[in-house]
């Protein structure tokens, strides 16, 4: 295949990541849903347990319309399914303006905004892996990174500025109408380059530990290989602990007795930060060290963090370092999960076959909030439910350890070449 180089390409796709962040920071309100769950029980009388369920229906539609996304992502391009993707986010939250039952949650924070998760999330990715095959780690970190920090602006906008003001229902209504805007901003700058791209000077290294396969997977060939099992479970299981916190944040400050709202939607603001951090800086070790290497090392810190994580909740200080790192962690695993699918099993499908990966992240939008609010309902507690997080994520480390990088098909191994395992 030959190769192209654009005029101006390394500013031109500077603006991708750009475009991909944009699109994040809308979509990552979904990490923020604990501020609402105190004012919608008062309002309705439900149970922790029934509103775990709105951000679980969200996780889990958001996490299957992800591979019809990452299919037509693939075949069409990135422009109408992001776009989609934003309206839909959108049109969700301000539905939820009128919300007047849990199934009416359910539908319009739930599936419609799961919905708009899948498209929009779909696009940055397979976009970044494209752009930047020399700083792959690093690009895909940024532009995912946004749906870390997302919930550092609006958690806090939300629960200290427009729900006292103006009451949960217009709030919803407010934030519909910016995510409009900052979602369409962000799909009209996401564009897939020429065939064949290179950066200009830039050459393939030779074959390291975060080096890009030369052969394209088709989805088939993908499932047919064990890596793919064990990253899933991996991913699974390892992400499940992550968002039974995020799922129960707020509501777990708060049981711990943190004295005040703010200092409660803090721990939102160094989540999100170390969300963030962990999708962006963690991508960017990835380039260095490998995929793998450096998810099995956060899975490790999230495995011993959980249980550190109640047993400290009680000091504001300690509370927000280890909040920092479980998301670190968890943040970690959906950015260099991303890069991995790139380098090992190539670019032209990657939004398909990412899809595939990510349907563990649904799994885990399953037992993570199930985990926090059935085992609070029955403790009136949250030690078992961070004790349980911790026995996935010692699961989830034994299979990261299972993976190998994939081998190329024997078929092919005459015209393609796999780079070093990590």
């Amino acid at each position: 295949m030959a190769t192209s180089e654009v005029p101006q390409s390394h500013i031109s796709r500077w603006w991708r990541v750009v475009g991909g962040l944009s699109m994040n920071l809308a979509l990552g309100s979904l990490y923020a849903w604990s501020v609402f769950v105190a004012p919608l029980e008062k309002e309705f009388g439900w149970k922790r347990a029934d509103t775990s369920n709105v951000f679980t229906i969200a996780v889990v539609v958001f996490a299957l319309t992800f591979i019809l996304a990452g299919r037509l992502q693939d075949k069409f391009g990135p422009l109408w399914v992001s776009l989609t993707g934003g309206v839909l986010v959108s049109l969700g939250f301000f539905l939820c303006a009128f919300t007047h039952s849990l199934t009416y949650l359910f539908v319009c924070f739930g599936f419609i905004g799961g919905l708009g998760n899948g498209f929009g999330y779909a696009t940055p990715i397979p976009v970044m892996a494209k752009w930047f095959p020399d700083k792959r780690g690093l690009a895909v970190g940024l532009a995912v990174g946004g749906y870390g920090g997302g919930s550092a602006i609006f958690g806090p906008l939300a629960n200290l500025k427009l729900i006292p003001a103006y009451g949960v229902h217009t709030t919803f209504m407010i934030l519909g109408a910016i995510f409009l805007v900052m979602t369409v901003f962000g799909a009209l700058l996401l564009r897939n380059p020429p065939t064949g791209y290179r950066p200009a000077g830039w050459t393939p290294p030779p074959a390291s530990k975060a080096a890009a396969t030369t052969y394209d997977f088709s989805p088939g060939e993908v499932l047919r290989t064990p890596a793919f099992y064990f990253m899933w479970v991996a991913y699974a299981l390892g992400t499940s602990a992550g968002l039974m916190v995020i799922s129960q944040l707020v509501p777990f400050a708060k049981s711990m007795a943190i004295p005040s709202a703010a200092l409660q939607t803090m721990t939102l603001v160094v989540g999100a930060v170390g969300n963030a951090s962990g999708r962006i800086l963690s991508g960017w070790m990835s380039d260095a060290l490998g995929r793998l290497n450096v998810l099995r090392l956060m899975i490790g810190i999230s495995m011993v963090a959980m249980p550190v994580l109640y047993m400290t909740g009680g000091s504001v200080g300690a509370l927000y370092v280890v909040v920092f790192v479980v998301y670190w962690c968890y943040g970690t695993q959906l950015s260099v999960n991303g890069s991995a699918t790139a380098d090992f099993w190539g670019t032209r499908n990657a939004g398909l076959n990412y899809g595939m990966l990510f349907t563990a992240w649904g799994v885990a939008g399953i037992i993570g909030p199930r985990i926090g609010g059935v085992l609070f309902d029955k403790y009136k507690n949250y030690e078992m439910a961070f004790y349980a997080a911790a026995a996935l994520a010692a699961v989830a480390l034994l299979s990261e350890l299972a993976a190998r990088r994939p081998q190329i098909p024997a078929a092919a191994r005459g015209t393609a070449k796999a780079p070093a395992t990590a």
